[in-house]
């Protein structure tokens, strides 16, 4: 067989694959998308910067074909209007915190992470409940079959954990907080109350405000870089922590339903994964902040950081106990959310506190007594 015939052969095979492919039907050009969703907090706040982090992530993985549109809370609703108005499509979405709706089913705290961690998880223990406990279909039949909304929630703020609160006098004990008005909210709310302290539930960007008029004489907001933002010191000087109400506390996603579903495979997947991704790179960098933050309250504002009466936190575990008990005897859903939250926290929590050293054990080499944050941290 000749050269001649043979490239003569190849160049017509060629040919014929290219008519053909030209005919073929071709895929059509990825879809772009704008998303126009608000969040429940001011923009000057670091839980803001999470959700800037995301959609500045979701628009680099998509290469430009998914747009998220950012506002602050009260922007289009009022901060704690923004589930109805997912669900409705007044918004395509929202970065919100799951324990905002307890008043619609109180179920959904434990969705947050839950007072006491819950069953003392800690965030990985949470995210691994999500992920690979059954976590992640419990949170959407929640919102789809239980509160019948339109939405998809997703895990992605990890704002914790978070401090005891901030008070004007020094407190020893649960007697100390009787009488005090203090702002509070969701769950941990109901959990104040049964302690016998006065509640008084509002979003972030009133806590100030509120303060000042004499509405409440303490809150708990979150702690760190977030409370110096809002300013807190310029009305308190005392500063307890840790907390055990929000000690593990997971922020979410709402995208509207009819939203999710009309976009494609990729695209859903490159919102979880940006999702994923700002869970854990924000977290680290915000730890660094509430650090930084928490050094400068005391140099600088003359803050005074206290470790929390022991007896105050066992005191509220308790409380959380008994109200999630009840809570169950009357409500299927949170007791099968709370029930799988249990099975699976016995199953790692045990076991992390064999494989994983006490924090303090190794941190007092380094970092002795007397030389930590809150005074008399062990």
């Amino acid at each position: 067989m000749s050269c001649t015939f043979l490239r003569s052969a190849t160049a017509l095979a060629a040919g014929a694959a290219l008519a053909v492919s030209l005919l073929a039907p071709q895929p059509a050009a990825a879809q772009q998308v704008t998303l126009k969703m608000q969040a429940t907090w001011p923009a000057s706040l670091t839980l803001y910067e999470n959700f800037l982090m995301w959609a500045d992530r979701v628009h680099k993985i998509s290469g430009g074909n998914i747009k998220i549109e950012t506002m602050p809370a009260g922007q289009v609703v009022p901060a704690f209007e923004v589930l109805d108005a997912v669900s409705k499509k007044v918004l395509d979405g929202a970065h919100a915190w799951a324990g905002y709706w307890t008043g619609k089913d109180r179920t959904s705290i434990l969705f947050t992470g839950g007072p006491g961690g819950t069953f003392g998880m800690d965030f990985i223990d949470a995210m691994g409940w999500f992920y690979n406990g059954g976590g992640l279909a419990l949170y959407e039949e929640f919102y789809r079959d239980q509160l019948k909304l339109n939405v998809v929630p997703i895990p992605i703020l990890p704002s914790g954990p978070q401090a005891f609160g901030w008070f004007k006098k020094p407190i020893r004990n649960v007697a100390d907080m009787k009488g005090m008005k203090c702002r509070q909210t969701g769950m941990a709310g109901e959990v104040w109350k049964a302690m016998g302290f006065t509640v008084v539930n509002m979003p972030g960007g009133e806590i100030i405000p509120s303060a000042q008029r004499g509405v409440i004489d303490c809150a708990e907001w979150v702690g760190g870089v977030e409370d110096l933002r809002l300013g807190f010191h310029n009305v308190w000087k005392y500063h307890y922590s840790p907390g055990v109400h929000e000690n593990t506390t997971i922020g979410e996603l709402l995208i509207n339903g009819d939203v999710w579903k009309s976009l494609t495979d990729t695209q859903r997947e490159q919102i979880r994964s940006a999702a994923n991704e700002t869970f854990l790179i924000w977290w680290t960098k915000w730890q660094k902040q509430n650090a930084e933050a928490l050094k400068e309250l005391q140099e600088k504002h003359g803050v005074q950081v206290l470790l929390t009466p022991p007896d105050i936190l066992r005191e509220f575990l308790k409380a959380w106990d008994k109200i999630a008990a009840e809570e169950a005897a009357k409500n299927p859903f949170f007791k099968k959310v709370h029930d799988s939250q249990k099975a699976y926290a016995a199953i790692v929590v045990p076991a992390k506190r064999f494989y994983f050293p006490p924090y303090n054990f190794i941190a007092d080499q380094y970092w002795p007594t007397g030389r930590g944050a809150a005074k008399g941290q062990k």
